[in-house]
């Protein structure tokens, strides 16, 4: 299971860093549930002052080292928004590292569980045994579907004759 949060922060001038650290402690960090964050838009505030440029920037962990990079140069007048695809899964953070802003990051958190082995050995022994002929009716063979993709009662499909 999956849910899905609404994020946004706003940097600017007097407040130019913002954290995301779904794990604020080490009693938080369940290992069971896992958290991303999708940065969707980076967006200039109206009152972001004419023809200065605002630079946003993240550091995040990678597998060796903290990688600083700009993801973000805005300037009203010219691109007061930018849409994006970006994943995190470790803590970063968000710097204005140029401009007064305001800048507003919007996105989502998703926070899930993860699959325990086990619980996968269960689903798998819960699954139901169906039989189904071959098209020609003699053969017999035993399929598994999941309870979940059980067809209960068929499905009509209505059909357009063409002219």
């Amino acid at each position: 299971m999956t849910d899905e949060y609404f994020y946004g922060v706003t940097l600017t001038s007097a407040d130019p860093s913002q954290t995301w650290d779904p794990f604020h402690s080490d009693d938080d960090q369940d290992m069971s549930v896992w958290n991303k964050l999708l940065v969707k838009q980076l967006l200039l505030g109206h009152d972001a002052k004419e023809e200065e440029y605002n630079v946003v920037e993240v550091a995040t962990q990678t597998m060796d080292d903290v990688i600083k990079i700009p993801i973000a140069v805005l300037k009203a007048g010219e691109a007061r928004n930018v849409c994006m695809q970006l994943e995190f899964v470790a803590p970063v953070i968000f710097t204005l590292v140029k401009g007064a802003g305001p800048v507003h990051i919007h996105g989502h958190h998703l926070i899930g569980e993860s699959s325990d082995p086990t619980d996968m050995w269960d689903e798998e022994l819960e699954e139901e045994e169906t039989e189904a002929e071959t098209e020609n009716g003699s053969a017999r063979r035993k399929q598994k579907f999941p309870t979940a993709l059980k067809v209960t009662k068929p499905v009509a499909v209505p059909v357009r004759k063409r002219k």
